[in-house]
């Protein structure tokens, strides 16, 4: 994803696919900066939880523990406790700043767990989760890594239910800034097909991944640009432009996305991939594990004890 560019340290060009490597810690600045705003321009996002919720119609489930991975300011959480009342709903987020507003929005009846981890390392036991949601994190992260983990920490016959951004996505700015420059402004989406053999090869059966695309509408790709740093979508790439974006560039990146203005309109378009897989019945087991149930009071205190800290 991209937004206009900002100042950063000077860096030698780089080729191919080591352009669009992201910068971790760039990524996690980017939501920290991005968690006041994010409520009120994510409505991509908001579409897409809806979508991903009611697709869990489809499965009978009664999960004792949820986790939403990427859970942001909380309003999945709030989706799955009432669907899943009896439930232990934790909200998993790399970003602190997007928990605390999370936490803004829990209700003295019900409230869930916060938990600030990255889902490539995530401070939970083996086989304790017995339903993961993600909504939009995926494209920010290694799906190897996380599938590895989110595998472990899956009870038997667990479900993994998420979304993710295919290549198609954002095709309108990534053109526009081919024709300005050879920087990387659009991050490098993953295939649907490469998602799915990468849940294979970490062990997940029988996955069912589908495609829907969104498009959302500008006055001019100033508000385009807007939205996306709203919600945290800078361009986190290491082959972006390393400085302020030029008058003459931006001019030229700007004549080439009005090629594609629509009844008055600048599109912004979205592949969007669902998929969903379950953990299949031998639990994963990390280190000295035995294999024990994990006994959902012991869970809780975990949970209660990194909150304190």
């Amino acid at each position: 994803m991209s937004a206009p560019d900002e100042p950063a340290p000077a860096g030698a060009a780089l080729d191919g696919l080591a352009a669009y490597t992201l910068d971790p810690r760039r990524v996690r600045r980017a939501f920290d900066r991005a968690a006041p705003s994010f409520d009120a321009a994510a409505v991509l996002h908001t579409a897409v939880r809806d979508d991903l919720l009611a697709r869990l119609d489809l499965a009978a489930l009664a999960p004792r523990v949820i986790v939403d991975a990427g859970a942001g300011t909380g309003h999945a959480c709030h989706a799955l406790i009432r669907r899943y009342p009896n439930s232990l709903v934790i909200a998993l987020d790399s970003s602190r700043p997007m928990l605390q507003q999370a936490a803004r929005r829990e209700s003295w009846l019900r409230r869930f767990s916060r938990v600030c981890a990255d889902a490539t390392d995530l401070p939970l036991p083996d086989g304790s989760i017995d339903l993961i949601l993600s909504n939009l994190m995926l494209q920010w992260c290694d799906p190897d890594r996380v599938f590895t983990e989110f595998r472990r920490v899956l009870a038997p016959h667990g479900l993994l239910s998420f979304t993710t951004l295919g290549p198609d996505t954002l095709h309108e700015l990534r053109f526009a800034w081919s024709t300005a420059d050879s920087h990387t402004h659009v991050h490098q989406f993953i295939d649907m097909h490469d998602i799915g053999d990468a849940l294979v090869r970490n062990g997940f059966a029988a996955p069912v991944l589908d495609v829907e695309r969104y498009t959302l509408s500008y006055v001019d790709v100033q508000r385009v640009a807007a939205d996306l740093q709203a919600t945290g979508a800078r361009n986190a790439t290491q082959g972006r432009a390393r400085g302020l974006t030029g008058r003459r560039r931006f001019a030229a990146f700007q004549a080439a996305y009005e090629t594609f203005r629509t009844d008055g309109r600048l599109p912004a378009t979205y592949e969007v991939i669902f998929a969903h897989a379950w953990m299949p019945d031998t639990p994963v087991q990390r280190g000295g594990s035995d294999g024990s149930s994990v006994s959902l009071d012991d869970l809780r205190q975990q949970l209660r004890s990194r909150r304190r800290l």
